[in-house]
């Protein structure tokens, strides 16, 4: 039962950060250093239950999409999405096959995070400076892509966070806009690096040893937590800046360094 609680607190831990730029990875760093350390396969799956609440925060965009294939601005916005889950993966499964990323341990998370906290701060300055924007360019398409895969390389950077800055920097200055696009991007990144692990997990015969009931339960959580922190970030967002945010990844990165919570 102790095991299924833990479980429990990683999928709302999951839930809550995935989508807020402070960095989920970071988080379960610190909670799994009490809680207990678990598996690529549980990691990456209740990233994948958190994406599934971006399928419903959204279900109406996606039916839109799917049956607006006739419109022409429908049909060029759904295969932006298309071109840059495909530069994610076309460039970050040889990354991941070749190992080129950081250690998921306390000291490059917690660079990180300052890092990226500094980032956005900056980013965010720069972007409001433009003019007002709301259209996804193709540089944007591309810089999204390649922002995930840098995400993947330097745990602790935050996906999203890396994905809308950088949008943001490039012309996309409506927040709300560019996390839509963001998330919708994530919808088949995420599944799709979930089944890789699955697969992973199941040809190297280690399927047994995974604590599926513990997994099942932390997906659930990270699901309904997941979609409750979506709806709230994009009300947030539309009259807010993500400065606070910034702080607290930097405060964050910061205790991590000088050894707090997670013991150095």
């Amino acid at each position: 039962m102790s095991d299924l609680f833990n479980a429990l607190l990683l999928g709302i831990i999951e839930g809550l950060t995935e989508f807020l730029p402070i960095s989920s990875t970071g988080h379960l760093l610190i909670a799994q250093h009490w809680l207990g350390a678990r598996s690529d396969l549980f990691n990456i799956s209740i990233q994948a239950g958190a994406i599934l609440a971006i399928t419903l925060v959204y279900r109406e965009r996606l039916w839109q999409l799917a049956t607006g294939w006739g419109v022409a601005a429908q049909r060029d916005y759904l295969l932006k999405i298309a071109v840059a889950f495909a530069v994610t993966a076309v460039v970050g499964l040889p990354v991941r096959l070749l190992g080129w990323e950081l250690p998921e341990t306390v000291t490059p998370i917690a660079w990180a995070l300052v890092i990226g906290g500094v980032w956005m701060l900056v980013a965010e300055r720069l972007a409001e400076r433009g003019p007002p924007s709301d259209t996804v360019t193709w540089k944007i398409v591309v810089a999204v892509g390649l922002a995930q895969v840098l995400a993947g390389v330097f745990p602790g950077t935050s996906r999203s966070a890396a994905a809308i800055f950088i949008a943001m920097l490039l012309g996309l200055n409506n927040k709300p806009r560019a996390a839509e696009f963001v998330f919708l991007v994530g919808i088949p990144t995420m599944f799709a690096a979930s089944g890789y692990a699955l697969l992973e997990t199941l040809l190297e015969g280690q399927a047994g040893d995974e604590d599926w009931a513990g997994l099942a339960v932390a997906f659930v959580a990270a699901t309904a937590t997941g979609f409750a922190a979506v709806r709230w970030l994009l009300r947030y967002i539309t009259t807010h800046r993500f400065a606070p945010f910034a702080w607290y990844r930097i405060g964050l990165g910061v205790a991590l360094l000088l050894g707090l919570p997670a013991g150095g």
